[in-house]
């Protein structure tokens, strides 16, 4: 069992704190507004109505001693700075926080903020690839334009192996798993001479512009 804490509990919040929870995890959930700590006190392991703007107050409840504690404060871009911030000065190893948009990410960066949390951009990139290639079934955005992207083999693979389809050199792109939905049976690190079927997922890593080409292809 690991230890998280989830400060701020609007939507977002709430429904990460309640998750780890349901996953077996223990759970501090903090916010200032009563109604959303009475709102997830039984599905957390301590709900606490408290102001996380105050490094004492996270000092006291021991949250520096959390595994990882996410902050969601809403629209409130100098508070989670300044939670931040405080989280930092008080070891938490990894912070992270939920950013109002780009700029703010970056100042969030500076002042100690393990990752960055886009939710509104990250599910609108998802979507729009969802709609541009059906065949993606799904997307996680990494740094500097990169991303691992699942898919359904797509007709112009199927047949083929990788040596043929040569994705490193003429993409730079990466099959780094594929899964046989038929079997159930999971590839890591496949080899060049494997075949891609009809029934595999393909598990791709590199820029998203390289892996739309690959599909276009």
């Amino acid at each position: 069992m690991k230890k998280f804490c989830v400060i701020g509990l609007g939507n977002f919040g709430y429904h990460l704190a309640r998750t780890l929870y349901e996953d077996g995890q223990e759970v501090i959930a903090i916010d200032l507004n009563q109604e959303r700590v009475q709102r997830i006190r039984d599905h957390c392991s301590v709900a606490i109505q408290g102001d996380a703007a105050n490094k004492e107050f996270l000092a006291a409840n021991g949250i520096g001693e959390m595994e990882a504690v996410m902050v969601s404060t809403g629209e409130r871009s100098h508070l989670s700075t300044l939670i931040t911030l405080f989280l930092k000065e008080l070891g938490v190893k990894r912070i992270l926080s939920k950013a109002v948009d780009e700029d703010h990410g970056r100042i969030l960066e500076k002042v100690g903020a393990s990752e960055i949390i886009h939710p509104e951009k990250d599910m609108a990139i998802k979507t729009a690839r969802a709609l541009s290639y059906p065949n993606i079934l799904d997307f996680i955005p990494l740094a500097e334009d990169y991303s691992i992207t699942e898919l359904a083999a797509p007709r112009n693979f199927i047949g083929k192996d990788l040596i043929t389809l040569d994705l490193r050199r003429k993409y730079q792109i990466t099959i780094i798993a594929l899964k046989d939905v038929l079997s159930d049976q999971l590839v890591t690190a496949p080899s060049p001479d494997y075949v891609i079927k009809d029934s595999d997922l393909l598990i791709m890593l590199g820029r998203s512009e390289d892996i739309d080409r690959a599909l276009e292809s």
